[in-house]
Parts: structure tokens; C-alpha cells; sequence
């Protein structure tokens, strides 16, 4: 295995799936030569030539609606969203196509073929055009997958499955682990099951639930609560749509509590969705109410980003509230 970072992982995955599909095409704002604002796509272009790699024009809506006419011909369309924060011009393409094009056709047609690639979150000192978690507004789109990887190995793995899958899917990419986050990655073609969970660690006191760049938050508060004698159980829940509920109810039958932590505000995060269904699911089994600690109900602020920010700090407090319950 290659020890690489995850943007390097990313453009495995991609260099992979033209590789092995000739109908495969990467597109989006500068992933051509310039090889991605995060350079993504680097090398690419030089690979497999401008016919399976080029530049759009600046417009979201085109891109996706491109997208979506190249994978109702057949084609595997892979489009970049240079920023998750860009991608609400594109959404009346997303969701009212995109999502909608197998169910209003019978099945006769689709555009299962295409993938929306875009780096999503904070951290970064990026402000409130480049920081922002949108994942929630497109979980409750029925004919859309969501995807979040946490790290160099899920990415390459996610980023394939989502690629092949006869579905859409939005694939955020977590850009302040781009370069942060190293790890041992597979040269070899591999793919990891969309809509599976994953415990990484097992505990008995308290379930703690987080995707993408937010997994390293919960892991290091569940390192922080092991000091103080509270067993942690954490599960990275890797596909937000479907999400795999059998995972996390089984979790919280076993040890009672839940936390969720995401980076998207509090007011309509995904956590809501996820602490309503376990509720109905495990309520006889809950030893105290479900906590959420997530991003404030505010636009993303540059100046105070650490104290919008649901940290380490924050989900330790929390965990010890919920235990004390």
C-alpha cells in the first residue's frame, strides 16, 4: 500500500474509473490543466486527453445539467462542484432532475450514471462562501445518495462505489482533511458498500455518530472521555442517504446514549433526522435524551469560525452531560 493523503486518494479513485470505463468523463470548473482549485484533478487531463477531461464554463446549473444529459445517453458523468457552498445554483438541476429522472419516466430512462463531487465544511478560514456543510438539503431528495468520506482510504473506496453505482450520488469531500489526513491506500481497484456504517470503536457507555471531517473531533473527545472512565462507542456513518440505521440502533440498544455531532447548523442538520428515527426505534433502551452538538444557526462567520466550530472541547462536555443524565 501507498501511504498517501486524500487528495491524492481522490485522484486515484478518478484516474481508476477512467481507466476502467470508457464511458467515464470528468468535468467541472478548472479540473483541467490547472488540475482543480485543490488540485484534485492533477495529471489528469494530460492522462486521458480533453475529451475525458475538460473545463466548464462558470455555472453550476450547466455543469449538472450537462451532467445529467450525458448520463441519460449512457455516459458516466463525474462533475466537480468546485466549492459545496457553489452548488445552489445547480440544485433546481439536482433535485428536480436528477433525482427525479428514473421515477418520472417509469424507469424507461435515468442519469444513475452521474456523480457530483465537492469539497464541503470548515476549518480552513475559508468565510461563509467556502465553509458551509449543505449535505441536510439533499438527504431528504428521494433518487439521491450522499456520501461522506473520513479519510484517504474511504475516499478512494467511497468515490469508486459512488462512481459505479446506478444511482446519483453527491459525494462530499471533507476539504480540510485534503492534505491533513495520510494513510496506507490500496493501489489495486476497491470499493467500500455504500449505505453501511462503520463502528471504529467499540464501547459501552455512549454511542458518538459523526461523518466526514468530523469523525477526528469525535474520536479525540472519545479519547478525552476514556480519561475519565466513559467507554465510547464510535461509528462513522459514512452514507448519510441511505443511512444505515440498523448499525446505529444497535449501538444505542447496547449502550443507551447517543451523540451526534455534525458541522452544519443545528437548526435542520441531519442529526434531527437520525435522533427522531432512533427515538422510535430504541426509546425503551435510552438512559438519557439524545444529544446533538453541531454547528451554531448562523451564517458561516470567518472571525469567530473556533467558537462556530463543534469541537472536541464541546462534544466532551456533552458526553459527560449525557452519562451525569
Amino acid at each position: 500500500m501507498a501511504k498517501i493523503n486524500m487528495l491524492q486518494a481522490i485522484n486515484d479513485a478518478l484516474s481508476t474509473a477512467l481507466e476502467t470505463d470508457d464511458k467515464s468523463v470528468l468535468f467541472g470548473e478548472d479540473v483541467g490543466h490547472f488540475g482543480g482549485v485543490f488540485r484534485a484533478t492533477s495529471g489528469l487531463l494530460e492522462k486521458f486527453g480533453n475529451e475525458r477531461c475538460f473545463n466548464t464554463p462558470l455555472t453550476e446549473q450547466g455543469i449538472a445539467g450537462f451532467a445529467n444529459g450525458l448520463a441519460s445517453n449512457g455516459m458516466t458523468a463525474i462533475a466537480e462542484i468546485q466549492f459545496a457552498d457553489y452548488i445552489f445554483p445547480a440544485i433546481d438541476q439536482i433535485i428536480n432532475e436528477t433525482a427525479k429522472f428514473r421515477y418520472r419516466s417509469g424507469n424507461e430512462f435515468n442519469v444513475g450514471g452521474v456523480t457530483f463531487r465537492t469539497p464541503y465544511g470548515g476549518g480552513i478560514a475559508g468565510g461563509h462562501y467556502h465553509s458551509q456543510s449543505p449535505e441536510a438539503y439533499f438527504t431528504q431528495t428521494a433518487g439521491l445518495k450522499v456520501v461522506v468520506p473520513r479519510n484517504a482510504y474511504q475516499a478512494k473506496g467511497l468515490l469508486l462505489a459512488s462512481i459505479r453505482d446506478n444511482n446519483p450520488v453527491i459525494f462530499f469531500e471533507p476539504k480540510r482533511l485534503y492534505r491533513a489526513n495520510v494513510g496506507e491506500v490500496p493501489d489495486e481497484d476497491y470499493e467500500i458498500e455504500l449505505g453501511k456504517a462503520e463502528v471504529v470503536t467499540e464501547g459501552t457507555d455512549i454511542t458518538l455518530l459523526a461523518w466526514g471531517a468530523q469523525m477526528e473531533i469525535i474520536e479525540n473527545a472519545a479519547d478525552m472521555a476514556a480519561k475519565k472512565g466513559i467507554s465510547c462507542e464510535v461509528i462513522d456513518l459514512r452514507t448519510l442517504a441511505p443511512w444505515d440505521m440498523d448499525t446505529v440502533a444497535a449501538s444505542v440498544k447496547k449502550t443507551g446514549r447517543l451523540l451526534i455531532n455534525h458541522e452544519a447548523p443545528f437548526t435542520g442538520g441531519f442529526a434531527g433526522e437520525i435522533a427522531a428515527t432512533i427515538q422510535e426505534e430504541c426509546f425503551l433502551h435510552l438512559e438519557s435524551p439524545i444529544s446533538r452538538v453541531c454547528g451554531l444557526d448562523t451564517p458561516y462567520p470567518l472571525i469567530h469560525e473556533k467558537e462556530y466550530m463543534p469541537d472536541a472541547l464541546k462534544t466532551f462536555e456533552a458526553i459527560k452531560a449525557s452519562v451525569n443524565f
